[in-house]
């Protein structure tokens, strides 16, 4: 079986877990008493880089880095992510870490509250921001969602290393195609439920994206109710919740490798944010949405209330493809076979925030 890293941020530090010949190991809490909000696998370079979003002690949020798995972590000489002066901002936390495609191996990009995109050129160790997104007309009237004002999440094009579309709670979905330098709201077809004009150009609080491994033009997004999909690159959205018990949820993954395959934990409502039908179940499409089948084999069968966060659920890029989330309830589960059957993988962990998992030599 292939060896896999896996990485669990939480309130209360960071936990790793190897699987090697099939059995997994826990390691002891990195950064202790430190919330881990964001992470990253970074496997295209000779060894693979592990990026966290956690607190330095001298420069508060900040992004660190391993090159040995965990061992050793380096503290940057200066702070890593810093709001340039002009712009009256200073950064609250880092909710993203996403390295860019192979087309651009050095380039990592982070997503930061107050609803920043910083991009890095180093593999994650100094970012500048991205000013037009900053400047964009739009800006002054986007609004925080419960969280904060936020860049969550940040995907990538694997054919061409200056197309990135960001979401931004709750300011929606933005695309740039010339590599940061003009930003459009990419937003048709999602709702605002909780606006007056339930389809506006931007405003909507998406919750996180996720993009098809087989046709990069196909984006899955769960948003504060409605799961939608895209086929043109996010440009226009189609609602795909028929099936579900909610429509209402944080998280959605795609497969690694199979086109149409994607994954959701759906949540009761927004004001009763605990797992649809008191059941720990994951949600698979593997026909884009069509239809969705529950997954549960393994995974605790009486009432459960365990929520999981949009970065909470995960894949890994083995074969078959290894599926995990974590909880609120300092769960930890896992599936070896694109999430037919799952295992506990910990329990009574600190509060879950972020997940992430990589095929490691």
């Amino acid at each position: 079986m292939t060896d896999v890293l896996l990485a669990v941020g939480t309130r209360k530090g960071l936990f790793l877990a190897r699987r090697r010949r099939g059995a997994w190991q826990l390691s002891a809490p990195h950064f202790p008493a430190q919330a881990v909000y964001s992470l990253a696998i970074d496997t295209r370079g000779d060894r693979p880089r592990l990026l966290a979003g956690a607190d330095s002690a001298h420069w508060g949020p900040s992004v660190f880095h391993s090159d040995d798995l965990g061992e050793t972590w380096q503290e940057p000489a200066r702070p890593a992510i810093r709001y340039p002066q002009d712009t009256g901002a200073s950064l609250e936390r880092v909710w993203q870490l996403h390295p860019a495609g192979p087309a651009a191996p050095e380039v990592v990009y982070a997503g930061t509250e107050p609803g920043g995109l910083f991009r890095s050129e180093d593999r994650g160790e100094t970012f500048q921001l991205v000013r037009p997104l900053w400047e964009h007309p739009s800006r002054e009237r986007w609004v925080p969602g419960g969280g904060g004002l936020a860049v969550h999440t940040v995907v990538t094009d694997p054919r061409d290393a200056a197309a990135v579309t960001v979401a931004v709670s709750a300011a929606g979905v933005f695309r740039t195609r010339d590599g940061g330098a003009a930003w459009e709201p990419s937003n048709t077809g999602v709702k605002a439920v909780f606006l007056p004009d339930q389809h506006p150009e931007f405003g909507q609080c998406v919750h996180k994206v996720a993009r098809d491994p087989v046709d990069p033009d196909r984006l899955y997004l769960q948003n504060h109710w409605g799961v939608y999909r895209s086929d043109d690159g996010g440009a226009r959205w189609t609602d795909i919740g028929g099936g579900l018990p909610s429509d209402f949820g944080f998280a959605v993954a795609a497969h690694p490798r199979r086109g149409g395959v994607a994954y959701l934990f759906p949540i009761t409502a927004d004001i009763d944010r605990v797992p649809a039908g008191h059941r720990c179940r994951v949600f698979r499409t593997c026909d884009a949405g069509a239809g969705w089948e529950p997954l549960s084999a393994g995974l605790p069968q009486e009432d459960h209330y365990g929520t999981v966060l949009r970065d909470a659920l995960t894949v890994d890029d083995a074969d078959p493809a290894g599926v995990y989330f974590g909880n609120r309830n300092g769960e930890l589960y896992a599936s070896a076979d694109d999430g037919d059957s799952w295992r506990q993988l910990a329990s009574h962990l600190p509060d879950v925030l972020c997940v992430r998992a990589a095929v490691v030599a």
